[in-house]
């Protein structure tokens, strides 16, 4: 743990009390977003001292060029930025002459800002002593519409307290902006237009290199004591920004407020040469709605999503706010209501990565959007990358490969390989296995097979041919071996046979061979459209199998575990408990070639495997691989502790599932790995949940049926969930007594408790 500042509470996120040193940190904590846009928690007025200002439109990126000293073959030729977008949320004040800046203030006291969780808005409060002596309150509250997603509000007041004041509110358009990690210092954006009419103003612009248009717009609304009032604004512009100043003389004691709508109109969703139409027709409804009512439907919003996707917490309130943080974030970064988009692993939170899309989404992501929402959504995210197949055979090309054989990229944006590190673009390969799996997920649990003949078994095919040529025929082996790559675990790059590649590898080519025969049988059709479309022959489908069939795979008889890969007991093993507290995280202390050299795993590739396929391990194959594996385990990758909470509550050691579960849920909030300020961790947030559903919950399919395993931390009294499977919404809800199951929908469902076959009925409940 690296902070701990944030207030116990069961659905707001809470600071209190002005510390210039977490402002960076609260930045990415507050974070708000509704899915098509987003935004770090900086303040609306003026704030000189540390700060990291961020903006962000979903689907808009900047592909910045690729800066290494030399040029390798294949390279990518860009590195995609999460674009920082212009700012509309400016408010800058100034009282009696004085720019209110919380930096150069003589005194903030009463400082509070809350994320409230449930209704989905950000405020802060404050009583702030400027240099000229003259006190105030301040209060802000601002939210990014769930119905109305191009649009954000903002409610911002101003109290004189110790004296009448001349207060002036100058909301702002800015266009100026720019990343804060660039290779090149590269400008992003082209203005095109900076315009205004009566209250509104409008900054068109387009995106450098991949053209892509926006409209930043604004209109304010002035009042004193709650009252509206008519205040011509002074008005300046500059090539790239827009402002208007409302100057009002205000009595001591009397909240000088201004309302501010704003927001972003895309030509994703416009034509180019209407975005300011479109603005205007937000800004008329916004009007038309006002300010209160757009904050009560924000929170039927979030209230109808909370009523599916809560998870429920007695008696652990730091558990219980970790949770509903997390789920909060996921849901403000991606609600399915795009299949063009994807689940960044920052969101709208920082600009680290860059990209929108990792295999993150396929291992992490996917059973959280298929169980908390409609399985419609899940499969908007499959077909996203179906959508990239052919992009996905041009990366492979690239690389040498040939006959379809695809390559998904490690991070995309339109399905192009766009990171620029070389040991995770071109060895970090174990991501297609990570695809096919969600394919072969998504069925399992939604029953849905039609998505497979339709789009699936091409993804399928091509990830099958790139397994086939990417293996070698070892003669000293006698085996199939896969070499220089890097596994989850990106603490050992270059290495051979890394032991989940490897697996990953035998198991997608198995399962496209499974599924080529069912679709052969069932779906005719599609079956002589795949053949003839991708040119698939019997010959090739046999030099696959030869390849599946003797797939070489690490093992140690002396330890009686499978290998990360075949150098892993050449390292000096000495256990994490053994290094030096200070030395944490290593990453931040440790070059690059003594991590490479430690036997210090970032996130344990072994058990990941374990994961996917428990299935097909014993319970004594788990605990003697994770007691191996677990001690040389960092937990500096945040997608690690929620994989091992699972694995320690399936192997009953609760103690160490409750550790591992409050370390992922809690992983940004208390900041474990000293970078919090760069960002939050949206994807491994999904294995949150899953640390409670299947790890506590021990949900599984099995049997084209769930299953449960219910088990429950002794530090709650109890706790709750709900899953959608298959058009029937089932609670869950544990005690240290018993387990409880109550059914939405239609019909009957049997389900698996301990092994025992339960009947739930819709609307009765069951107690086991």
């Amino acid at each position: 743990m690296n902070q701990d500042y944030i207030k116990p509470d069961n659905w707001s996120i809470i600071e209190e009390g002005f510390q210039p040193q977490l402002v960076e940190s609260s930045e990415s904590l507050f974070s708000i977003g509704n899915g098509a846009m987003g935004q770090r928690a900086n303040f609306e007025e003026t704030y000189t001292g540390e700060t990291f200002q961020g903006s962000y439109i979903a689907g808009v990126y900047y592909p910045d060029k690729t800066r290494v000293g030399w040029w390798k073959n294949g390279y990518p030729e860009y590195f995609a930025k999460v674009l920082n977008a212009p700012n509309w949320i400016g408010i800058n004040v100034v009282v009696n002459g004085e720019s209110l800046d919380l930096n150069t203030c003589k005194k903030v006291e009463k400082f509070r800002r809350e994320l409230n969780m449930k209704e989905g808005w950000l405020s802060r409060s404050f009583v702030a002593t400027l240099q000229n002596n003259t006190t105030i309150e301040v209060t802000t509250k601002r939210f990014l519409s769930l119905d109305l997603d191009e649009l954000g509000a903002i409610k911002y007041s101003v109290t004189p307290i110790n004296t009448d004041a001349k207060i002036s509110f100058i909301p702002y358009l800015d266009n100026g902006i720019t990343n804060k990690d660039t290779n090149w210092d590269d400008k992003f954006w082209d203005v095109i237009r900076v315009s205004h009419e009566k209250q509104q103003a409008f900054i068109e612009a387009k995106t450098m290199k991949t053209d892509f248009y926006v409209c930043t717009y604004m209109e304010s609304q002035i009042s004193i004591n709650e009252q509206p009032i008519t205040v011509e604004p002074a008005v300046q512009t500059t090539l790239n920004y827009i402002s208007f100043e409302y100057e009002q003389d205000v009595n001591k004691g009397n909240p000088y407020t201004i309302t501010k709508f704003g927001g972003y109109t895309v030509d994703r969703n416009h034509d180019k040469t209407q975005l300011v139409s479109a603005a205007k027709n937000v800004l008329k409804e916004a009007f038309k709605l006002g300010y209160d009512t757009l904050l009560t439907k924000q929170k039927e919003a979030w209230a109808s999503i909370w009523e599916r996707a809560d998870i429920t917490i007695d008696g652990d309130v730091k558990a219980q706010q970790g949770i509903r943080f997390n789920i909060f974030q996921l849901n403000q970064t991606y609600l399915g209501t795009d299949s063009r988009l994807n689940i960044g692993p920052k969101g709208f939170t920082g600009e680290k990565y860059g990209g929108s899309t990792y295999w993150d989404t396929e291992a992490y992501c996917i059973p959280f959007y298929m169980a908390t929402k409609d399985q419609k959504v899940a499969r908007n995210l499959l077909a996203y990358r179906y959508n990239h197949l052919e992009k996905a055979i041009e990366n492979a090309e690239k690389l040498g490969f040939t006959n379809g054989a695809a390559l998904y990229p490690m991070v995309t944006m339109n399905g192009e390989e766009c990171h620029n590190e070389w040991e995770i673009t071109f060895e970090e390969i174990h991501r297609n296995g990570a695809i096919a799996f969600a394919i072969y997920n998504y069925h399992r649990y939604t029953g849905d097979y039609s998505y497979i003949p339709e789009k699936g078994l091409e993804v399928l095919i091509g990830i099958a041919r790139f397994w086939k040529q990417r293996a070698t025929f070892s003669k000293d082996k006698n085996k199939y071996v896969i070499l220089g790559v890097t596994g989850p675990n990106e603490y050992e790059n270059n290495v051979n046979n890394n032991w989940y590649t490897n697996y990953l590898a035998q198991w997608c080519i198995n399962y496209a061979l499974e599924n080529i025969e069912k679709v052969e049988e069932e779906y005719v059709l599609d079956f002589q459209r795949i053949v003839k479309k991708l040119n698939l022959t019997e010959k090739e489908l046999a030099l696959w199998k030869a390849v599946a069939d003797n797939m070489y795979f690490p093992y140690s008889e002396k330890h009686q575990v499978y290998l990360q890969q075949d150098g892993f007991l050449d390292k000096e093993l000495i256990t994490v408990s053994d290094l030096d507290k200070s030395q944490r995280p290593i990453n931040q202390h440790w070059s690059w070639d003594r991590i490479l050299r430690s036997p210090y795993i970032k996130q344990a590739d072994v058990l990941q495997g374990f994961y996917f396929f428990e299935d097909q391990f014993s319970d004594e194959e788990l605990e003697r691989h994770f007691d191996f594996y677990e001690p040389f385990t960092v937990h500096e990758s945040s997608l690690s502790p929620c994989v091992h909470s699972i694995q320690a509550a399936k192997l009953d050691r609760m103690e160490q599932a409750y550790t591992f579960y409050l370390r992922t849920s809690r992983l940004d909030l208390d900041d474990y790995n000293h970078e919090v300020h760069e960002g939050l961790h949206i994807t491994s947030m999904a294995g949150t949940w899953m640390s409670i559903v299947e790890g506590f919950g021990g949900m599984r399919v099995k049997n084209n049926m769930l299953s449960f395993t219910p088990r429950i931390p002794k530090q709650w009294k109890a706790y709750s969930f709900k899953v959608n499977f298959r058009e029937a919404i089932i609670k869950v809800n544990v005690t240290q007594n018993q387990t409880n199951f109550e059914m939405e929908g239609e019909h009957e469902l049997q389900i698996l408790v301990n092994n025992t076959l339960v009947t739930i009925k819709p609307n009765t409940l069951v107690m086991v």
